[in-house]
C-alpha cells in the first residue's frame, strides 16, 4: 500500500501561516544537505496532493523554472512538474493545470482509493492548511515531515487545531540543518 507522507514548514510554536497567509518567517537559505534531504524525502514520491488554494501558486511556481535551465531549482521544478498531482476541491469544475486531476468526492475515499487501488510509490501532501487538517483529522497521514522553522510567530494557521482528540506520533528521526530549520520525522501512532 502507497504511504501518504506531509511535508510541512511550521513556526517553533506550530503555525503554517500568519492569520492572513503570511509566510515571511520561513527559512529559505537552505544548505545542501537540507536540499538533498528534500530530494530524498521526495525521489520515492509518484503522486503529489494539494488543496485548491494552494494549487495555483505551488503549480504555476514550478512550471516557471521550468523556463529557466541555469536555475539551480531546475531539477527539483522538473520533478514537480511531471509528477501527478490530485487537488482536492468543491468548487473547480475542471482542471486548468497540466498534469492534474481533481479529487471532489469525500477525502478518505479518494485518499484511499490513491492509498489502496492505484499502483505506485509514495503519496506527499504540501497543504494547504484546511486539506491538511482534514487529512490530520481523518487520520489519512502516515508518515509526518516537519520543517521547524526557528522562528516564533505567536498565531496564525494551525493544521492541529481541528482536532477533537489527542493524538500521538512515533518519532523516527529528527535532524538538524545549519539555516536553523530542524527537519523531525514522525510515524501516525495507529496502536
Amino acid at each position: 500500500m502507497r504511504k501518504l507522507k506531509l511535508q510541512v514548514q511550521v513556526s517553533i510554536d506550530g503555525y503554517v501561516a500568519g492569520p492572513n497567509g503570511e509566510m515571511d518567517w520561513m527559512e529559505w537559505n537552505w544548505d545542501d544537505q537540507l536540499k538533498a534531504h528534500v530530494n530524498d524525502l521526495t525521489s520515492p514520491v509518484g503522486t503529489i496532493l494539494l488543496g485548491r488554494k494552494i494549487a495555483d501558486g505551488f503549480i504555476s511556481h514550478w512550471e516557471s523554472l521550468m523556463a529557466k535551465p541555469d536555475d539551480p531549482q531546475f531539477a527539483f521544478a522538473k520533478k514537480m512538474v511531471e509528477t501527478p498531482k490530485v487537488v482536492f476541491t468543491r468548487t473547480l469544475p475542471e482542471s486548468s493545470w497540466k498534469n492534474t486531476v481533481l479529487a471532489t468526492g469525500s477525502l478518505s475515499a479518494e485518499i484511499n482509493k490513491l492509498k489502496k487501488q492505484q499502483d505506485g510509490t509514495d503519496i506527499i501532501v504540501y497543504g494547504g492548511a484546511t486539506l491538511v487538517s482534514s487529512l490530520i483529522e481523518e487520520e489519512l497521514i502516515d508518515e509526518y515531515h516537519l520543517f521547524v522553522n526557528p522562528a516564533a510567530i505567536g498565531r496564525g494557521l494551525s493544521i492541529f487545531a481541528g482536532l477533537h482528540e489527542q493524538r500521538r506520533f512515533v518519532l523516527k528521526k529528527a535532524t538538524p540543518f545549519a539555516c536553523g530549520i530542524v527537519v523531525i520525522h514522525y510515524d501516525h501512532d495507529k496502536g
